[in-house]
């Protein structure tokens, strides 16, 4: 009798929770301009939360044959910590190996000079490449079919987007966004971007430096989970990536991401040789 008391009980919680997520599932969706200025602002929000983070990344590039055979692969491992809201990598091991002596030194000197840079931009500006700001995305892109579903078990505000070929764009990171096409799902609850699935729709040609076209099916898919209850950080990305460079030769590559090990930590001094730092593993 007991035994069946437990699951009685546990089935009419399970059916409780289900309800209660039901009715989320049942209220009107916001405007999708105005859910995505919601998450921008939660993302200024957590800024602060997110500086006292490093974490893991492990990524893998795969250079593969027409055929989609894997011809080179390598790997690369990073301590990522946040500096005024721009994420910064730190290489310590290439290839499973950790870096020598001579590669640390240089490693040291590339990170130290992005520290500064990145203390002196704004939060809100890319630390490299083009930019293009939420609102003006949405100008070139067209929304559609907004819905809400259950991500990950939590009511999860999904819509799909395609660039627009009449928009009027200025600058790279507006005219690449005319070819591209996908998904995005916001935690509702909490306005973050959980997963985003994105594709090129047409080739696109990149002048800078290297002249090269990436081809149409190029695509990305990132993710994002809440850490200790408190700040959404990435959890992994992956992709592939099709191009021309100089007219001349083909490159294609997949690519993965994995992020863990996530790591809270309280610095007690100043930023100076003798700063200490207070790690918690989470």
């Amino acid at each position: 009798m007991h035994g069946c008391n437990r699951l009685l009980r546990i089935v009419v919680s399970l059916a409780c929770a289900l309800s209660l997520k039901n009715a989320a599932c049942q209220q009107p969706l916001p405007d999708i301009r105005d859910l995505m200025r919601e998450v921008q602002e939660h993302q200024r929000k957590l800024d602060q939360i997110r500086e006292n983070y490093t974490y893991t990344s492990y990524q893998v590039v795969q250079d593969v044959d027409a055929n989609g055979q894997v011809k080179k692969t390598e790997s690369s491992e990073f301590e990522d910590f946040f500096v005024n809201g721009h994420v910064i990598e730190r290489k310590v091991k290439s290839n499973d190996k950790p870096l020598d002596e001579n590669a640390q030194r240089k490693e040291t000197e590339r990170v130290t000079k992005l520290v500064e840079k990145a203390e002196k931009t704004p939060r809100d500006k890319p630390l490299d490449g083009p930019s293009i700001t939420v609102g003006r995305l949405l100008e070139i892109m067209d929304v559609r079919n907004a819905r809400r579903e259950l991500y990950r078990g939590d009511p999860t505000i999904v819509f799909d987007f395609v660039g627009r070929k009449d928009a009027k764009t200025h600058g790279f990171a507006e005219d690449a966004s005319k070819k591209l096409q996908g998904t995005l799902w916001v935690n509702e609850a909490d306005r973050q971007v959980a997963h985003l699935e994105v594709s090129f729709t047409d080739n696109f040609r990149m002048i800078g430096g290297l002249v090269a076209t990436v081809q149409k099916g190029s695509n990305f898919r990132f993710d994002q989970n809440k850490v200790n209850g408190e700040i959404w950080l990435p959890t992994g990305a992956e992709g592939t990536v099709q191009a021309r460079v100089l007219l001349l030769k083909s490159l294609r590559q997949r690519f993965r991401e994995r992020c863990y090990d996530y790591k809270r930590f309280k610095v007690e001094a100043q930023p100076q040789k003798d700063t200490k730092i207070g790690v918690e593993k989470k």
